[in-house]
């Protein structure tokens, strides 16, 4: 097993359970072991042993009134990634009595290929530079057999560890390059680059067996800036979901 949805996290006895100031608590979406992933084929720098866990602000306790956006820059304290190092007092922590946590659903863990679409600032920057960002270029790569290509081959959302992003409208990474640079238009070089510079941490799909449902099946994703990783940031993580 390389990790859960749902459950009880193993959560440090030192650490206070994240909330979200005048919303309330997070809810535990999901435990990553690191120390189980084939490290030597992830494209991400993940520490070597320890836990990452998962909490975002599900709306439970609002009726889903208030929205965790990444262009909300006052709702991003409705998402959280924590490392639990390896070696740390870590009982399962005790869901908070207002929150009704998701049923324990094991992860085990293969490695497949990923395909970014061809709006994804890296792709567009190889076969079309300075064409406009999240939009389709007269390249071959754009073409409706290709397209219908990239979606047999990967087809469903999933849950992910690194890789390039599912995303179920325009790339997460544009989305979050946006809510960084605030107010930035799409022609705006520094929108790409932002773009680019964000590296996939995990995605969770909606999962039935885990009572998940985000959204109108959608799922909810994590990025994170290379550097952040390498120094173990993980509070600089940036979140965003999307559904269809």
């Amino acid at each position: 097993m390389t990790g859960h949805l749902g459950g009880r996290p193993k959560l440090a006895t030192s650490v206070d359970w994240p909330v979200w100031e005048g919303h309330g608590p997070l809810s535990f979406i999901a435990s990553i072991d690191c120390a189980a992933l084939p490290a030597r084929t992830l494209d991400i720098d993940l520490p070597k042993s320890g836990s990452l866990l998962f909490f975002y602000f599900d709306g439970q306790l609002d009726d889903g009134d208030a929205l965790v956006l990444a262009e909300d820059r006052d709702s991003w304290a409705g998402a959280r990634v924590l490392y639990v190092p390896e070696g740390v007092d870590v009982p399962d922590r005790e869901t908070p009595g207002e929150l009704q946590p998701y049923p324990l659903v094991p992860l085990t863990a293969r490695v497949e290929m990923t395909a970014a679409e061809p709006w994804h600032p890296h792709i567009r920057e190889a076969f079309a530079p300075g064409a406009p960002l999240g939009q389709r270029y007269d390249h071959p790569v754009c073409s409706q057999e290709f397209l219908d290509a990239l979606w047999e081959f990967d087809d469903t959302v999933g849950h992910q560890v690194g890789g390039f992003a599912h995303s179920v409208q325009n790339p997460v990474e544009i989305e979050i390059a946006e809510a960084v640079l605030e107010g930035v238009s799409w022609e705006d070089p520094r929108l790409s680059d932002e773009a680019g510079s964000w590296v996939l941490l995990a995605q969770f799909d909606s999962e039935d067996a885990a009572g998940m449902m985000w959204g109108d099946c959608g799922a909810l994703y994590w990025l994170i800036r290379p550097l952040d990783l390498a120094d173990r940031r993980f509070d600089r993580a940036m979140f965003t979901w999307q559904c269809s």
